[in-house]
Order: structure tokens, then sequence, then C-alpha cells
């Protein structure tokens, strides 16, 4: 089943999800249409690759183009439609950076996996549930609401500003209606009675004036108490969600909910603002003695000001932080002299804005107290924010070209540029922009979180190890010293941000059991860890107990090796992974004989092995482990046709493959066989084929293994050697020159 497929038959909360990364700069119609195509390609690779993106780009219009041709014979004009507008908009976005749509349908992709991880994992950690609280989502359908109620009083107080200009306009024609009299006819009791009207007019105006400078002052406290309250709490919730996403935590959204709501009460203020200004216009024309105007007006003017400024500072947010494009999923990591890629975008939907904010990116502006390095930002760090690159038409700026380049130390030398460059130190990158709409001028500034500066690809484990603990640990956006003491973790706030690590970078969580033994791993005992606190120093900077390696490297080491050499496995379930070997043994020792089961390597960096239970003829159960394949030998060979391949020899010098069931019954090619990248074939002797005479030949893993235990043991290693090939050795050489060849030192080269 597809990928897509299995992602439609989601819940509604997952496909919700999906929803979110879906746009125009990558449809849903096209991932519906092409969904074989798309999944069948390495965009990942692309997206690091020009020339391998530009054939994908295209590939994809071709495809796009025949999908054109035939939905044209169907007739469908919807379909032809849209597919001729989204043709036109790749081809229009993209031509000019291709890879551009690899990281985006890359990020699709994965995003896609990491929800259907989460599905199959339906128990929550504490993050996620605090994540998903309820309370979290009344308040922010009551912030909606009272930001509607506030646009509706503003509206309806100019319709009170209209009434009361009208009002002063009729009494300002009467009063010099009056005025332009004789002396004489001033006297008569009609202008005495007329008097009396514009009098009574001038009290109704007087009230009126108080009116709408009540309800003005009332709009603004509204504005007021909604920004302190409600609308900053939601800021700093979508903020800590940015943060959890970032390290590979569930999809933060919300940011379009916030942008209308930042929109509105900056329209709403924005009409306050016109209602002040006609009430001095109103002033400058008619004035009395306890006139409200002169005495109200300058406060109110002040205090929507100052929401204004606070309201825009506040909306100004980093929509995508600082990443390189040939790391997706490691944010705020950033190499030096790399480009890379962050987004900025304004809350406040304005046209009047379009393109008239320019940007300045900086790094380690206010910092020197921090860190005794110090670094440039290279690459175009000035740009104008602008409506046309966001898909959602919000007003935004993507800086693509940033590099930071370390400066030299005052001595002309280098400063700690190299291979020991500390990656627990803490860099900022701020920008800064100006606002100038209707006379006001405001200064903006926001930041980046926290990035970690690295010179070497082989410092980004223990760097992201650094962006983990931070952003798991604390809602401060720029505690630069944050490593100076760094706090400990909650266990199982960690152990589930770990399971977000395998989600997220390879597709699938960790279920209980596994946590359990990384629990254990970390704590070198069995805990109740809902309340364990677990040291920054144990995590990254100490080597597990007669190892040297500390637990983080280990467990980095192993994402590596199923991102590269058994992602599909892992994706499927079938890899137990994470158990240690007493409790291997505790689930293999009642099971059928050839029963077996996939563990990573306690011992060794990146190695992956397989343990099988068998019977001797007395009953006795025994346990048999090979040694751990690491990326060296699963380049040379797939780990699903090792485990299709591999043998055993005997003491007859039998081959025989001891692998029947995957744990806790499944047929080896059940749950293996999709996998095979080919069907063994019979390899014809020497005189039936072959090039020249020459026997084809596969790699095959053979193992050799000893009844009497005072024999030395064989090496288990992979030999160029078919079954067949086997039985033609058989034919010519004795079973003792075999097994003396399978003892040689040499095997193991």
């Amino acid at each position: 089943m597809s990928q897509w497929s299995q992602v439609q038959q989601l819940e509604i909360k997952f496909l919700e999800q999906v929803d979110q990364f879906y746009d125009d700069n990558f449809p849903m119609e096209i991932r519906h249409l092409l969904a074989q195509w798309i999944e069948s390609q390495d965009w990942e690779a692309a997206s690091n690759n020009e020339a391998m993106a530009t054939i994908l780009l295209q590939n994809l219009l071709i495809q796009v183009d025949e999908q054109l041709d035939r939905v044209s014979q169907e007739k469908n004009l919807l379909l032809i439609h849209n597919l001729k507008r989204i043709r036109k908009l790749l081809q229009g976005k993209y031509h000019g950076n291709p890879m551009h749509i690899a990281v985006i349908i890359s990020n699709c992709l994965r995003e896609e996996r990491r929800i259907l991880a989460a599905a199959s994992m339906p128990v929550q950690g504490p993050l996620e549930k605090s994540l998903q609280n309820s309370v979290v989502s009344e308040r922010q359908r009551n912030v909606e609401h009272k930001v509607s109620a506030i646009k509706n009083s503003a509206q309806m107080t100019d319709q009170d500003v209209k009434y009361l200009e009208d009002l002063q306009e009729e009494f300002d024609f009467r009063f010099k209606t009056i005025q332009s009299l004789e002396q004489s006819d001033k006297n008569s009791a009609l202008i005495k009675q007329e008097m009396l009207t514009l009098q009574a007019m001038l009290n109704t105006l007087d009230y009126k004036r108080k009116e709408v400078l009540s309800k003005i002052g009332r709009v603004i406290h509204e504005v007021d108490v909604l920004m302190n309250n409600m609308l900053t709490e939601e800021l700093l919730d979508w903020k800590r969600r940015q943060q959890i996403a970032c390290i590979g935590g569930p999809l933060h959204g919300g940011l379009d909910q916030l942008q209308n709501c930042f929109t509105l009460l900056a329209e709403s203020l924005f009409q306050v603002r016109r209602q002040l200004e006609k009430l001095d216009e109103l002033l400058t024309r008619l004035t009395y003695d306890g006139d409200p105007i002169p005495v109200q007006r300058p406060q109110l003017l002040e205090k929507v000001n100052f929401l204004l400024y606070n309201l825009f500072r506040n909306s100004f947010v980093v929509e995508r932080q600082p990443c390189m494009p040939t790391h997706p999923q490691r944010p705020m990591v950033l190499k030096t002299l790399i480009q890379f890629t962050v987004k900025l975008r304004l809350l406040i939907k304005l046209p009047e804005l379009n393109y008239q904010i320019r940007v300045k990116a900086t790094i380690d502006k206010n910092v020197s107290t921090v860190s005794n390095r110090r670094f440039v930002l290279c690459g175009t760090h000035v740009k104008a924010m602008n409506m046309d690159e966001s898909a959602n038409g919000s007003l935004s700026v993507e800086f693509r070209h940033l590099q930071p380049k370390e400066m030299k130390s005052s001595a002309g030398s280098k400063g700690n540029e190299g291979p020991h460059m500390v990656t627990e130190e803490l860099h900022s990158i701020s920008f800064e922009t100006q606002v100038c709409l209707y006379g006001l001028t405001m200064n903006l500034e926001t930041s980046s979180l926290p990035v970690v500066m690295i010179s070497n690809v082989s410092q980004l484990p223990n760097a992201w190890a650094s962006i983990i603990w931070y952003n798991l640990s604390t809602n401060d956006p720029q505690n630069l010293s944050f490593f100076n003491n760094p706090p400990t973790a909650t266990l199982s706030q960690l152990l589930e941000v770990l399971s977000w690590q395998f989600s997220s970078y390879v597709g699938r969580g960790l279920n209980s059991e596994q946590l359990n033994m990384l629990a254990e791993k970390l704590t070198g005992q069995q805990v109740s860890y809902n309340d364990y606190q677990l040291s920054w120093a144990k995590f990254c900077k100490e080597h597990l107990p007669g190892k040297s390696f500390t637990f983080w490297v280990w467990l980095e080491a192993i994402l590596d090796l199923i991102k590269k050499h058994i992602l599909p496995l892992w994706i499927d379930g079938y890899i137990m992974g994470f158990v240690s070997k007493e409790k291997e043994r505790i689930l293999l020792k009642d099971k059928t004989p050839g029963t077996f089961l996939l563990r990573f390597s306690e011992s060794n960096l990146g190695g992956i092995t397989f343990t099988w239970v068998d019977q001797l003829e007395n009953g006795e159960v025994r346990f048999h482990s090979v040694e751990p394949y690491n990326k060296g030998r699963l380049t040379a060979l797939p780990f699903a046709d090792i485990l299709r391949d591999y043998k055993v020899i005997m003491a007859d010098n039998v081959p025989e493959n001891p692998l029947k069931y995957l744990y806790p019954d499944i047929p080896k090619d059940k749950a293996f066989g999709k996998h095979y990248s080919c069907q063994p074939s019979e390899v014809s002797k020497p005189s039936e084929g072959g090039v020249k005479g020459y026997v084809p030949s596969v790699f095959i893993p053979v193992s050799k293994i000893l009844i009497d235990p005072t024999d030395p043991p064989s090496p288990s290693d992979l030999l160029p050697m078919s079954p067949s090939v086997y039985a033609v050795l058989r034919e010519h050489l004795s079973p003792t020159v075999i097994e003396t060849a399978l003892s040689s030192p040499y095997s193991n080269d």
C-alpha cells in the first residue's frame, strides 16, 4: 500500500495535520494524482543536488501534462482548469530554483511518515498532551470571538462619529445663520426660540462627544485586556509549539488564526485612530467650556499608539527557524560558510505594507559577554517583506542565502573554528525593521531561537543534542547562557523527545518497551521514570559504563544506520531494535526453533544483529547472535538479503538457513519478502554457462556453528559464496579443505 493510501485512511484529527502543510507551494491535487510516482523519487537527495532537482522538476511537469491529457479525454472541466493553473504555478515558482520544490516535497513526505507513525503509536507523552490541552483550544475560540466583537464595536463607533459630524454641521449651519441676521432681528421671539434650540443641540453635541469618547475608550480597553492576556498567551503557546516541532514534535499550526486576530485588531485600532483624528477636526471647528475632546483625546491617542506599537512588535515573528537545506531535520544547527534559510512573518496583513518593510538580519548583535567567538552573516542580509512568496498572501520574507562566518580574533588569527568548536555554545540571529504607517514610525526587532555553530559535519550530532536539550528544558527564547549551568530534564519528557527523533527522522517512533530499554540505558537501573530527573552530562557527556562513547552518540549512530540502510524494515515495525540481551533470551526461549529477532548492538556504534533460538537433541535451548552488521557491511549487501541468504555451516558442513520466523511467529519471507532486492537464482556449473566459463556468484553471509564447545569460535563474516557455488566446490574439494578455508584468518579481511 502506498504511503498516500495509508494517509487517506487516517482519522480526521490526523488528516487535519496533513492538510496544514499542503498549499500552493505543493498542491494536494498533485500529491494525490501522482502519489506512486512522487513516492518513487529521491526528493531528499535532489534537495542537495541542483542537477538532479532540475531533472525531477522537468519530470514532474511531464507527469502533470500526462494527467492533463487524461482528464481532457474525460472532459473533467474543473480538474483541467486546476491542473493548468497548478502547472503554471509550479513552472513559474520553481523554474529558477528547482531545489526548493525538492525540499518542500521531501518535507511533506517526511511529515506524512511522522503523522503515520504518530497514528500507529496512540500513547501520548506529557509534552504532547500539554500541547493539546483543551483549555488552549477554548482560549483560541474566545480570542477569535472577542476580536470579532471589538471589530464590530469599532465599526459601530464609526457610525456614531458620522452622526456626531452631521449633528455638528447642522449646528454650525444654524449658528452661522443666526450670526448673519441684523441686530434687530436677533431680538425677535423666533430668534430667541432658535437660540434655545441651538443650546439644546449643543447639549446633545456635548453628550454625543462624551458618548463617542466613552465608546472609543471601551474599545481601547478591550483591546488592551485582550492583548495582555489571551492573545499574548496564544502567541507564547504558538512559540512553544514551534520549539517542540523543531525537535521532532507534533506540527505547530495556528499562525494563520493568529494573523487573522492581529490583523483585525490592527484594523480596529487604526479605525479608532481615524475616529480620534476626526474628533480633532471637529474640535477645530467647534469647542466650548467643558468640551471633553481636548481633555480625553490626547490620552486616548497616546494609548492607541502604544497598543499599535505593542501589537506590531509582537506580530513580528520567525515563522521558520534557521535551517540548512542540507539537513532539514536538524534546524538551528548551522555550519560556517554553508547557506541556511530562515523565514520571517508580520502577522498584521495590510496591503499598504507590501514591499515597504525592509528586514535586516544580524548575528551575535549583543552577546559579547556570553561568548568570545563572534560571527558575521555573509550574503543578502537585507530584504523586503512581501505578500507574493507566501501561499496565503501573508506579509513575509525568506532569507535563503545567508552564511555564518567566524570573525578573526584581534590577534589576526582565526578564532575557534575547527573540529574542537564548542557545540554547547549558543548564538542568536536577530532581525530588525522599521514600519512607517499613517504617521506612525515603529522600530521592530525579533530573534531566532538560539543556534549552534559547527565547522565540520562530524560535530552535528553533539550540536543537535544541545538543541534538543535547550528546547526541551526551557520556554525562554533567548537564554544564551543556558549551558553555563544546564538544568536537568524529566526522563519521561526526554524519552518522548527521543521517540520523536525516530518518528521525524526515520518515520516510526518508539513504543513503551523500547523506551523502557532506553530508560534503563540512561539510568543504569529499572526506574519509574515519571518524575526521574536526568542530567545533561548523563545524556551527552559521560560515557556509558564500560564503553568509549556516550548515550547520545550511540543513539545517533543507530538513527544514521536506520536512515541509510534499513529504513523500510524499520518503518514496517519488524525491527525490535531496543532490547537487552537478557530480555532477548526471555522472549525467545519458549519459541519455535528458528525464531529470531533483530536488535541494535549495545557495544558497537551503528550496529544491528539478529539472534535466533534452536534446541539440541536433549532439549537444551541455545541462543545464537551474529556479529553486528555495520554500515560498511550493509553497503555491500542489503539487510533483507542477508536475512534471506544467511547460512550456518554445521559440523557436517551442510549449509542451512536457521532463520525461520520473525518474533513472535511471522514467517521470514512474509515479513521481508517485499524488501528482497532480487530472488536468489541457482548458479550454473562452469561448463553450463557464465561469462567465459566463470561461475556467476553473489555474496551471502555464512557462519560456522560448532557443536563441540571446546572448539575455537569461527567468525561470522560475509563470504562471496552462493548455495550453488558451495555445491560446485563440494564436488571438487574435500570437506577438510573447505573447513580449513572457512577457518582461515584471512576470512576476516
